[in-house]
């Protein structure tokens, strides 16, 4: 064909949310880079762009929708633009309908990523938008190719899907019901991610302690951590969600044996009331939290506990706000995401009467935070001296001269040294603490 001779087409990605659709993306460029694409460095050169959506929040569906407002003026000066969304979004049926104004090419699902070349080869030719949405999850698909970012760290997914409802949240309607992967498929990626010089992997599930259910195999998440510890050249295991109804002393008996585990564990709590925990269908009470933070620090002296928290829930009255603000002060979390209630139209919650007014939403919110990054500057201030043991990462963002690097414990650090030390695992000491990051300089014994 000489001169004309066609070019590969170029991609880009547009990734919102949570870790489970940055790992996606991972896959869907994975893909693309399959069938023949390149990825795009900027979105004017790009002739797909795929969206990959998140439906926690409607303040989430509105960024997608501006930026999709944004990338359909582009198409109006270049037709042949493909426009592919999937994701969470893709997955709710009043969002699908409005996607059909808007010149959307290719609405491919949660469950259905492993089709989107297809999607997307079917509407070229047939020049008509493809919109194939599986209702409902199937089998795991395995192997799916990935195309990572190159870097120390790595997403793995050990699950999909969730069973467990909580009355505000959409994802079991969006992500479908818990399947697990195979344990030797995990250890196989963990085994192909250390080849490739990844140093640390996270794995991933709406809860992880659920793992193992649906296998044929006999298995645990304390199995599964066991067999991961075990894989050489990965140096460090980290995993979220866990949710708090069912973290057994089995799981923490494993963080405590296995060297390479994070002394860290991410357990939301969402509301410290046991009548708002009820109403969030979240199976749990307060004292089981509280019982459960003892155990924690029991099996692993040290252990860095997070948390996320709502305030404004419907019907949360001031009392059980405080209720709140005590457990905060009782269980004194390292660090804290806080939230202030959102309707989610398709969950229970959202047609609860008492919904909370935006003022007072925001009050309450403010009011959580100072006490929390008070609470979190006072930990973190107690670690001046001590010696912690980092992985670096690479140039900080607020300093280029500087390097950035983690704890175990999921702390920043920032300090001065060469870049021959990055991916490495060095021991620091800390000089200074703030509410969000510690400072520090290289320890030589």
């Amino acid at each position: 064909m000489g001169d004309k001779e066609m070019k590969p087409l170029k991609y880009r990605i547009l990734t919102y949310g949570c870790q489970m659709n940055v790992r996606d993306s991972e896959t869907i460029a994975g893909l693309l880079e399959g069938s023949g694409f390149n990825q795009a460095e900027d979105l004017s050169e790009a002739d797909l762009i795929v969206f990959n959506t998140c439906s926690v929040r409607h303040s989430a569906e509105n960024k997608v929708y501006g930026k999709l407002g944004e990338i359909a003026s582009l198409k109006k000066k270049r037709p042949e633009l493909l426009i592919a969304f999937g994701g969470c979004m893709a997955q709710l049926p009043e969002v699908r309908q409005k996607l059909k104004k808007r010149g959307v090419d290719v609405v491919f699902g949660t469950h259905n990523i492993h089709e989107l070349p297809y999607l997307i080869a079917r509407a070229q030719e047939e020049r008509n938008p493809v919109f194939e949405v599986w209702e409902k999850e199937g089998r795991i698909v395995e192997p799916l190719p990935s195309c990572r970012k190159p870097g120390l760290s790595a997403f793995v997914n050990i699950m999909f899907g969730c069973n467990n409802f909580c009355s505000y949240c959409i994802v079991p309607y969006t992500r479908g019901r818990e399947r697990s992967r195979k344990a030797d498929d995990i250890v196989r990626e963990l085994e192909e991610l250390a080849t490739a010089g990844y140093k640390e992997v996270t794995l991933l599930g709406q809860n992880v302690n659920s793992y193992g259910s649906g296998l044929e195999e006999k298995i645990e998440f304390a199995d599964l951590l066991y067999r991961a510890n075990s894989v050489a050249g990965i140096e460090r295991i980290r995993f979220t969600t866990s949710h708090p109804k069912d973290v057994s002393d089995r799981l923490l008996q494993a963080i405590a044996e296995c060297e390479k585990l994070c002394e860290h564990i991410h357990a939301p709590l969402q509301a410290g009331s046991n009548r708002i925990l009820q109403r969030m269908n979240r199976n749990y009470s307060r004292e089981h939290y509280l019982n459960l933070v003892e155990r924690m620090r029991h099996y692993v002296p040290g252990v860095s506990i997070t948390s996320d928290l709502i305030v404004g829930f419907p019907g949360e009255t001031e009392e059980d706000f405080l209720e709140t603000l005590d457990m905060v002060e009782r269980v004194r979390f390292d660090a804290a995401f806080t939230f202030m209630y959102s309707q989610r139209s398709g969950t229970r919650a959202a047609e609860f009467a008492e919904q909370i007014p935006l003022e007072e939403k925001k009050q309450r919110l403010e009011r959580l935070n100072r006490r929390q990054y008070q609470i979190a500057t006072e930990i973190n201030q107690e670690l001046q001296g001590s010696i912690q043991e980092v992985l670096v990462e690479g140039p900080s963002k607020t300093n280029p001269q500087k390097l950035t690097s983690r704890t175990r414990s999921n702390r920043i650090v920032i300090f001065s040294g060469g870049k021959d030390l990055i991916g490495r695992l060095i021991n620091v000491k800390i000089t200074e603490a703030k509410t969000f990051s510690l400072f520090g300089e290289i320890f030589a014994e």
